[in-house]
């Protein structure tokens, strides 16, 4: 095996440890949007103003966690770009619902709309740039292509009622939540894949 060759691997069992050692992080994700989900579905009846605390929240706490993943990667690595722009993202849409309290429900769609599509993209392209990093990326472009289609399927019908909106968004948050949480704890197994490349060092 070339230099080069040895430098690559050790770098991918690098990253691969640290995604391994912070899985708590991405499945705390995957928890908060599935509580999110919930909530909007036995709270059907909350106001606009409930919900829009409730996204911004959700936004708010999704943007930190994947700042704090990307700040827990090697810092000489150069693929984690997606998730410290979704993170910022997240960021923003979670401020600017706590501080548009005069928001309606047609920005407050606009807003969840525009994340949506947004945070799908930067999950796909995260996938595809650790493709040859880490196990299952596939779940995280399913998690993608839920985002981005929900994002679609707002932009279609932005005239849905109040209570139809609340469930899809209810449902879009648990599907998402689901699906980072079992990539999560497929994360914390790496153990045996970082083995196999040591050994090949």
């Amino acid at each position: 095996m070339s230099g080069a060759d040895d430098l690559e691997t050790s770098d991918r069992v690098t990253v691969v440890d640290t995604f391994r050692l912070n899985w708590w992080l991405l499945a705390l994700r995957g928890l908060v949007a599935v509580l999110f989900g919930v909530l909007a579905f036995v709270w059907p009846g909350a106001t606009l103003i409930t919900l829009v605390w409730l996204f911004g929240a959700f936004a708010l706490t999704n943007g930190i966690l994947s700042l704090v993943l990307a700040a827990k990667t090697p810092k000489d690595y150069p693929k984690v770009g997606s998730l410290i722009l979704g993170g910022l993202l997240g960021i923003l849409a979670g401020l600017l619902a706590f501080v548009m309290p005069g928001i309606t429900a047609l920005d407050l769609l606009i807003l969840i709309m525009a994340w949506a599509i947004v945070t799908g993209v930067m999950e796909l392209v995260a996938a595809v740039r650790l493709r040859k990093i880490i196990a299952n990326e596939w779940l995280l472009v399913l998690a993608g292509i839920a985002s981005v289609g929900f994002g679609i399927l707002l932009l279609l019908y932005p005239a849905t009622g109040a209570l139809v909106l609340t469930w899809w968004i209810g449902a879009w948050a648990i599907v998402f939540g689901i699906l980072l949480i079992i990539l999560a704890f497929r994360m914390r197994n790496w153990k045996r894949f970082i083995a196999i490349e040591t050994a090949r060092l």
